[in-house]
């Protein structure tokens, strides 16, 4: 594709996610018998963070015993002019999806926003560089928490996955990415290949990542754009999604054993181009 292009990193602070769509697709994350205001987010950082996010419409705040001896969410509820109900921790445990690990705060909130890939690319800044991570089929939430984390961490412009196959952005990927899902915009997709087109006709280089890759992530010569492809846990990139990659880039890794969890592989593969993107 286009030519390699001069190092202009845009600021590091990933900025608040966008305000409330009604037409976002998350769909509620709450168990039986919960009371109605919005989806489901738990466990301290969490909560903090979507306290914390102007763009987050914010209904209901509910703390048990050990939430409300906590200054910093009080305040932090209170600058939201959010008054906490308190609650029992039975309670929590009985509203929210089983396993759920709730620390004693709970927050009902409306859907963040999502912008659509084409306006979001066509409002960067012409000297705006960086990574946007591009998930082919991440289906685990688990996983998809820690690859919001080290997109938030290593200041990756958005993340964008697939409507189909991959997980409703819920209370249990907010828990995983630990307060990442206020800071990263994430843009979902009907068409991953399409995606990567219209991507690319914005000046970013598509690099799929996996252990067939020619060259480690290293030894590529990127420019300040970059699409990093990461395929599914397991099955990795789709024959298509590969073929529609400017490159396959694999980490140095030892050959005895060379597969990492998507998770890992995504935090590694941006902390090295995060590198290469200030050299």
């Amino acid at each position: 594709m286009g030519a390699i292009f001069s190092i202009q990193a845009c600021p590091d602070s990933p900025m608040p996610r966008r305000s409330f769509s009604s037409a976002s697709r998350n769909p509620a994350g709450a168990g039986r018998n919960t009371p109605a205001g919005g989806d489901w987010l738990y466990g301290r950082h969490t909560v903090l963070a979507a306290l914390n996010n102007p763009a987050r419409r914010l209904a209901r705040l509910y703390l048990t015993d050990s939430g409300a001896s906590d200054s910093v969410l009080l305040a932090a509820a209170a600058a939201r002019q959010l008054p906490p109900a308190q609650v029992t921790a039975a309670e929590l445990t009985r509203w929210l999806p089983p396993g759920a690990v709730h620390q004693g705060v709970a927050l009902q909130a409306a859907a963040l926003a999502q912008p659509h890939l084409a306006d979001f690319l066509d409002e960067l800044p012409a000297d705006c560089g960086g990574t946007l991570l591009l998930l082919d089929q991440v289906v685990d939430p688990q996983n998809l928490g820690s690859l919001l984390r080290s997109a938030a961490a290593f200041g990756a412009l958005a993340v964008v996955m697939p409507h189909d196959r991959s997980p409703p952005l819920t209370g249990s990927v907010a828990k995983a990415a630990s307060g990442a899902l206020e800071l990263v915009p994430i843009i979902t997709v009907a068409n991953l290949v399409q995606a990567m087109t219209r991507a690319k006709e914005a000046g970013f280089w598509c690099v799929g990542l996996d252990e067939g890759g020619s060259k480690t992530l290293d030894q590529v010569d990127l420019g300040n754009r970059i699409a990093l492809v990461l395929g599914a846990e397991g099955a990795g990139l789709r024959r298509l999604t590969r073929d529609h990659c400017d490159l396959i880039a694999q980490l140095p890794t030892n050959p005895a054993f060379p597969t990492l969890n998507a998770a890992v592989a995504g935090a590694i593969a941006l902390y090295q181009l995060r590198l290469s993107q200030r050299t």
